[in-house]
């Protein structure tokens, strides 16, 4: 058995990381050490989340203008808003740790560390520790790791650019904005893929999904911080008290998995022999069970390959496949307080009929679509609903717009949606790409070569509880996967755009002389009176000096016509904007003329196959008629002949018997000519 550290627990790690930067209050604590370890973005969070944690929200008056330093800080801490101060805590030492990986070494007041048995080379270990092989280099007596190129399983390399491996001694290591696959124990599930994942209490579900064909109805437990799988042997609830008839737990693929209280939510899905019954199955976390749960109202169409989405006590269903293979693009919301359904019709252009897609909710507002596939082709287009308005858009993407894929799988960190995975009718999507939904823009996180499960379709993908990373599983590449891999967000992809809304101003130094005039653009979401998203810059000019010597009012008249220039650059793009919306309120109108016209031709068409039908009818009405018609005439010919044959006849019959007939004729004969005949 090897010895690991563990590191101090919080808050006393806090406190430790607080005392190593320099928040500890000491007369040895001064600004200019601290700006001088750390750039200036990260000295105003680590500032602002030191004073969340041990003081609370900021409720101090903003500083003067003449003090831009204070303000800076001032601002940073009032943006965090209400966080509480254990996620304060946790972000200010998660923060250091990315920054200064060897920080606890390297403490001069570090105190002796609890210690844990951890059996190395067999899997018990931390999620995120792995067999990575890292370098170490000496510095100051103290061990740190070396920036080094890891390979992905099955010969496929990622790609060749350098990744941050940090190690802490015997600690955890940790690979940042790559994928790994960590040793993993226990029960593995067999290769699967259109499961589905959830992750509760540090522990990750994974049920159902397809093997070879057969649909699986098996549930499985990863306790993220054994990295130990097992199989949950649940067992199974009647449908009431009432009527204890047992309740059939169908197995099933391309359903959802959504944690809810102390349960898990099993939504729709395919199953072998379908129904028309939208069915949600519920197990309980506690007695481990499974149950229907008996909705109320117009449940939806039974389905697989939709996209349910948990935006508060709501459960929001878009589309997917029905088992007619059928297409489907309809919305519907379940209350999960009152277990009743709404089917929901949203005005604007809805995206057109998918599955496979993802979807993500934003600002507990905004409903993202994004990819998903048809019969016959897949999409990379991004759809935005407005839950208050309900009204579809589809805003313009920015950045490096991902390749059209169905069958991915994305999660949400703050403001950055996560999508990996999926592929169209040709190849798998080697890419992992993260959009940040306040910008819209996209950027590519790593990629991955071969075919390894992380480009594979119907894998799972879930954010830990423990630090915050993505873990992934499963999913069809030619074969089903089984495999666990890992990426660890590097904060400055993720954490910043999480505490901050939009970018730190980068110039102002928080202990150093103020050397660059400060423009503080910050980017959010808003909503315009229809519901559109749009990105609103806001401009904060300070006074200062500059270090060649420049007066702030030189600065500041620079600054100024910089401003006057975007906002004529703004002007000029919303005069665009409303001229498209014009014109798109034009091809509104005429689509919706030419819908009635297509109406009235319908009406017309439909007309005239009525009365086409009824001259159809008539026509073979007549065409019996002349057929009677016929046979009358043949009859009534007939019978004249008879006539004619019955007059001819009477006629001989009373010319013979006007001659005396036979016997008149016998009579007449004279024994003469009798003897002669």
């Amino acid at each position: 058995m090897a010895r690991a550290s563990s590191g101090l627990a919080y808050p006393e790690r806090f406190y430790a990381a607080a005392a190593y930067v320099g928040f500890d209050g000491s007369p040895n604590s001064n600004d200019k050490d601290i700006g001088s370890r750390f750039s200036n973005d990260v000295a105003l969070i680590l500032y602002a989340l030191y004073q969340q944690a041990t003081v609370g929200p900021c409720n101090v008056p903003k500083p003067s203008l003449w003090n831009p330093v204070e303000q800076g800080k001032w601002k940073s801490w009032k943006q965090l808003g209400n966080m509480v101060s254990a996620e304060a805590m946790r972000l200010f030492v998660k923060i250091l740790e990315e920054e200064e990986p060897g920080w606890y070494s390297r403490a001069s007041n570090s105190v002796l560390e609890p210690v844990t048995d951890v059996q190395m080379n067999v899997g018990h270990v931390p999620l995120l520790q792995h067999n990575a092989i890292v370098e170490p280099i000496i510095e100051n007596r103290n061990s740190f790791a070396e920036r080094k190129t890891i390979s992905a399983e099955n010969g496929g390399l990622i790609e060749t650019q350098d990744i941050d491996v940090v190690s802490e001694g015997l600690g955890s290591v940790v690979v940042y904005d790559q994928w790994t696959s960590p040793p993993i124990t226990g029960q593995c599930p067999k290769g699967r893929y259109e499961h589905a994942a959830a992750v509760v209490e540090d522990k990750m579900y994974i049920y159902g999904g397809n093997h070879n064909g057969r649909y699986l109805s098996d549930l499985h437990v990863l306790d993220l911080r054994s990295c130990t799988w097992s199989k949950v042997e649940a067992k199974v609830e009647s449908k009431s008290v009432e009527r204890p008839s047992p309740v059939n737990i169908t197995p099933s693929a391309g359903h959802s998995l959504i944690p809810w209280e102390n349960k898990l939510l099993s939504i729709a899905g395919h199953t072998k022999d379908p129904s028309e019954t939208f069915q949600v199955k519920a197990f309980d976390l506690q007695i481990g069970t499974w149950s229907m749960l008996n909705t109320y109202g117009k449940p939806p169409v039974s389905r697989g390959g939709q996209s349910v989405t948990l935006v508060g006590t709501t459960l929001v269903i878009f589309g997917g496949q029905d088992a007619k293979q059928t297409l489907l693009n309809d919305l519907h919301i379940l209350d999960l307080e009152t277990l009743a359904w709404d089917e929901i019709d949203a005005v604007g252009v809805p995206p057109s009929p998918r599955s496979g897609h993802a979807a993500a909710v934003h600002a507990e507002r905004y409903l993202l679509i994004f990819g998903g596939g048809s019969h016959a082709t897949c999409f990379n287009d991004l759809h935005v609903l407005d839950l208050q308005t309900m009204e579809w858009s589809r805003p313009t993407q920015q950045g490096e717009i991902p390749v059209p894929r169905a069958g991915h799988a994305g999660v949400t960190v703050g403001e950055n949606w996560f999508i990996v995975g999926g592929g169209d009718n040709k190849s798998g999507a080697s890419e992992t790409v993260v959009l940040n939904m306040s910008t819209l823009a996209w950027s590519v996180v790593t990629s991955v070569e071969g075919r390894v499960p992380l480009a594979s379709e119907g894998l799972s993908l879930v954010v830990g509880s423990l630090n915050g990373e993505d873990i992934s599983f499963g999913g069809y590449n030619g074969h089903y996967n089984s495999e666990v891999n890992v990426l660890k967000p590097s904060h400055k992809s993720t954490l910043q755009s999480k505490i901050m809304e939009g970018p730190v101003p980068d110039s102002v130094s928080v202990v150093h002389n103020a050397t660059n005039p400060t423009r503080d653009l910050e980017s959010e979401f808003e909503v315009g009176q229809e519901g559109k998203i749009r990105e609103t810059a806001i401009d904060n000019f300070e006074p200062m000096k500059s270090k060649g010597g420049e007066t702030s009012e030189h600065i500041l008249a620079m600054l100024k016509a910089e401003k006057e220039e975007l906002e004529s650059s703004l002007n000029n793009e919303k005069l665009l904007s409303l001229q498209l919306k014009q014109e798109l309120a034009d091809a509104e109108a005429r689509n919706t003329d030419l819908y009635k016209e297509l109406q009235s031709v319908r009406g017309q068409l439909a007309s005239e196959q009525s009365r086409c039908f009824k001259l159809e009818v008539d026509v073979a009405e007549l065409r019996q008629k002349q057929q009677t018609m016929e046979t009358l005439q043949r009859e009534l010919e007939l019978l004249q002949r008879q006539k004619a044959t019955s007059e001819q006849v009477a006629i001989n019959a009373k010319q013979w018997q006007g001659s005396g007939g036979v016997w008149g004729w016998l009579a007449g004969r004279t024994p003469q000519n009798a003897d002669d005949a």
